[in-house]
Order: C-alpha cells, then sequence, then structure tokens
C-alpha cells in the first residue's frame, strides 16, 4: 500500500496499518509540515457542533473517544508525549450580539444531548481569572480536549521508523491506473513507479491535484485558507490554563496554552486558493480579539504567523474509503477536524484495507456520497 500524504492522517492510517500487519509506504516531499505543522489541535466536536452537523459531531465524538488509547499507544511505542489534554474548553462571549450567539450554540448542545455547562461572567472568570472583565458569560465543555500536532506528527513519524516503514521525502506526480481501471501505484518525482496493491490519497488540500485519478473518483476538496499565531512565555507565565475560545464582537478567535509556554492564536478563514501568504490585518484582528478576552497576553512574544490550507468537503466532512476506482482509496476532506478525527480515520481506512466495509461510526465520512 503506498499512502500519498504525510500529514497527521496519512501518518496515523500508515501507522495503524503497519500495527496490523500491513506493508506501507508514505510519500510526502515535507511530510508532517503542511496543514498538521500550522493546526492548533483542539478536540472540539462540542463547542464547535451545529445542528446542520449532527453525523460530523458523532463522528468527532467517535474519534475522541478513541484519543486516550491512541495517545497512550503512540506515547508507549515511542516515548514521545503528545500533549493530550482533558481539562475542557470554556467558551466565553464578550458583547450581547455574542451572547445571544453563546445562547444558539446551548440550544444546539441541548438539542444533541451534548454536555456543556452555562456559566455566568463570575463563573467563567473563576474558572480563568485572566478573562476581561467585560466578558458576559461562558459555556464550560469539559469533553472538549487537545494535543499538540506538532508531537503528535513527531510521534507518529518516530512510531513508523521504528516499524521500518518508509517516509519517502518524494511527491506523487500521479496515480498508475491498469487496462481494467484498477489503481496500480503512484509515479513519484524521484522518477519511480512504485507499485501497490491499493493506494490511500491522504494529501489534504492537495489530493484533487493528484494526476492520474479517473474524473468519477475525484475527491471534492478545495482548500481553506488558514491564518495562525503562536506566542510563547515562561510555561509558569502562561495566564490561562485551558481553550478558551470566544466571539469579540462578531470576531471568532480561540486561544490554546500548552504546558511548554506556547499559545496558539487562531484562526482565519478564507476562500483563497492554494496562497499560503499571512496578512498583516489578520495578524490585527487575531491580537485583537485574542487580547479583548484575555488582556494579558499582549505581554507574550509572537513567535510565529503561518498560514495552512484546510481540505474542506461540499458538507465539511471527510471523505473516506472506496473512491469508486478499485485500488484507490480516500482519506481526505477533514476540514477543521482533521487532527480530531485522525484516529476514526485510521481505524476506518483499515478495516477498509482489510476488505471489510466502512465501520458504521464512520459511514457519515463514505467517499461516495457525492458520486
Amino acid at each position: 500500500m503506498v499512502v500519498v500524504g504525510g500529514g497527521v492522517i496519512g501518518l496515523s492510517l500508515a501507522w495503524r496499518a503497519a500495527t496490523a500487519g500491513m506493508a506501507v509506504t508514505v510519500c510526502d516531499p515535507t511530510p508532517g509540515r503542511g496543514s498538521s505543522w500550522v493546526a492548533a489541535g483542539m478536540l472540539a466536536p462540542v463547542t464547535e457542533a451545529t445542528t446542520e452537523e449532527r453525523d460530523l459531531t458523532r463522528m468527532g465524538l467517535a474519534s475522541i473517544a478513541r484519543w486516550p488509547r491512541f495517545a497512550a499507544d503512540l506515547e508507549e511505542e515511542t516515548g514521545v508525549d503528545v500533549g493530550l489534554r482533558q481539562d475542557g474548553t470554556l467558551q466565553v462571549a464578550f458583547d450581547n450580539d455574542d451572547r445571544r450567539a453563546l445562547d444558539h450554540l446551548a440550544a444546539v448542545h441541548h438539542d444533541l444531548g451534548l454536555a456543556s455547562e452555562r456559566c455566568s461572567s463570575s463563573r467563567c472568570r473563576a474558572l480563568e481569572p485572566a478573562l476581561s472583565p467585560g466578558v458576559r458569560g461562558g459555556l464550560f465543555a469539559g469533553d472538549d480536549w487537545q494535543v499538540d500536532p506538532r508531537s503528535v506528527v513527531a510521534a507518529l513519524r518516530e512510531a513508523l521508523q521504528r516499524r521500518g516503514v518508509p517516509v519517502l521525502r518524494t511527491a506523487v506526480r500521479s496515480v498508475g491506473v491498469g487496462p481494467g481501471g484498477r489503481a496500480t501505484g503512484v509515479d513519484t518525482d524521484d522518477g519511480e513507479f512504485r507499485r501497490a496493491g491499493a493506494v490511500v490519497l491522504a494529501a489534504g488540500a492537495d489530493s484533487a491535484k493528484v494526476a492520474g485519478v479517473p474524473d468519477a473518483a475525484r475527491p471534492a476538496v478545495r482548500p481553506v485558507k488558514g491564518e495562525i499565531l503562536r506566542l510563547r512565555a515562561e510555561p509558569t507565565e502562561v495566564p490561562f490554563t485551558r481553550t478558551i475560545r470566544g466571539s469579540v464582537q462578531g470576531r471568532s478567535v480561540y486561544l490554546v496554552p500548552r504546558l511548554n509556554g506556547e499559545v496558539v492564536v487562531g484562526a482565519t478563514m478564507q476562500e483563497a486558493g492554494y496562497d499560503t501568504t499571512v496578512r498583516a490585518g489578520a495578524v490585527h484582528d487575531l491580537l485583537h480579539a485574542a487580547i479583548d478576552l484575555v488582556p494579558a497576553i499582549e505581554e507574550l512574544r509572537l513567535v510565529e504567523a503561518a498560514a495552512g490550507l484546510r481540505p474542506g468537503s461540499p458538507d465539511n466532512a471527510p471523505l473516506l474509503g472506496a473512491s469508486g476506482t478499485p485500488g484507490l482509496l480516500l482519506a481526505t476532506g477533514h476540514f477543521r477536524n482533521g487532527v480530531l478525527l485522525a484516529p476514526l480515520t485510521a481505524d476506518a481506512l483499515v478495516e477498509v484495507l482489510a476488505g471489510r466495509p466502512l465501520p458504521a461510526d464512520a459511514a457519515a465520512g463514505c467517499a461516495g456520497r457525492f458520486q
């Protein structure tokens, strides 16, 4: 099997496939340095839930339930701590309009049977004393967690190395399709044709650009740009302890603290093709909203501004499993939820590769739903 793409999705499924005894090769010119490198690592099926995306929420809940075992297995195999923190997420509102949006989110949680706690402004500041006095209220979602995606990628690469799985620093030019219409392998930039019994497209937003894929099997994904900032302090100087999400006069922002003193601030969302430049206005807007929520972060150092390309699908859910071309499978289109859905995706693809149906808890991501 060849996995096209070495982000958190491709590496996760390669690791689980290797664990199941399958022969795997991963192809990516810069493994782990795409959208996975830029991601904040929020595991947030509750605070990102919408009534219109019930099935996606269920997939998120099924995947987050796998994360403790996934993280423990990785740490046991590699000794790398992936930064799984299970201390919840606090979603706050800054003005009356934002509070009405929060009321709507609470109603969604009630409708979907999701656990969250309504919090007064004083309760919010009791949970996080560094919050601005202007915060009007909040929702605490104890079941929304976080991991450090860069540590996850490092652990996955280490796990694959220990299992002898090649991670080739080469791009895939095209998928080879034989006379019978079956995918037979991939042509790569190093001039090699790598024959494989199965090819898995897991290249995120680039999945739709790989040549040789029949039109009927080409994944319906597009790049959605997201700009994100990283701030830095001494570990004891980070002024808050859990992920804070908020809306400040209609501007959405999140702040994700790491135990090492990093704070991730994100994120914008822009339909801009494959552009990964960072706009000055995006940096301004993110910092302005973040400082409005937690004034003390203005003292932190700005160490990185970056942009990644989320792989968006028509309904925001991933494309998993059979593509319609025999031997060609999809694991792409995860949009904002690649890190969250990595364990579920890996387990589901291993099932399909073993000749079994896509599992029921991943069925909403069936790749054939747009064909």
